[in-house]
């Protein structure tokens, strides 16, 4: 049985609302590859952004350094380029070229036929208030579930 890979960007949740979202391929090197699929890779503080071809890239994903690799190993913090079809770059440009919003991935998964895919989401920031409020509301739902759960037994 496949072991299944799904890294989450945990952060991005608290720290963003998400407007819209997409799944998104990358384009990794074969150590790149196998070091994700043995759940060595974190996107935590990545993020999302345009070069002058109009290409989206995901900056500052930490993918480890396969450990059976050889001088052939890949950089563990190189841009990597995601592939989505050409109008949802054009969209997702002209939404970034409004102020306040930004791509940031969500997580990192490997699909049925083996390949790794991120899912992107266009997000805007919170503001501190926005995640005292989100803190507040996730705390008042888990003294209800308590609550109910004592109810219950």
């Amino acid at each position: 049985m496949e072991k299944r890979i799904n890294i989450k960007n945990k952060r991005a949740r608290f720290d963003y609302e998400f407007l819209d979202t997409y799944v998104a391929g990358l384009v990794l090197s074969g150590t790149e590859i196998k070091s994700i699929r043995e759940g060595k890779a974190s996107i935590s503080e990545s993020f999302c952004e345009f070069n002058e071809q109009g290409e989206l890239f995901v900056i500052n994903m930490q993918v480890d350094l396969y450990s059976h690799g050889s001088h052939y190993n890949h950089q563990p913090k190189a841009a990597r380029k995601l592939l989505l079809q050409k109008q949802e770059l054009k969209k997702l440009g002209k939404a970034v070229k409004t102020s306040g919003i930004t791509i940031v991935p969500l997580n990192l998964f490997i699909n049925e036929r083996g390949l790794a895919k991120v899912k992107i989401a266009l997000a805007r920031g919170k503001k501190e208030y926005d995640k005292r409020e989100t803190l507040k509301d996730r705390d008042s739902k888990r003294q209800l579930d308590r609550v109910k759960k004592q109810f219950n037994n």
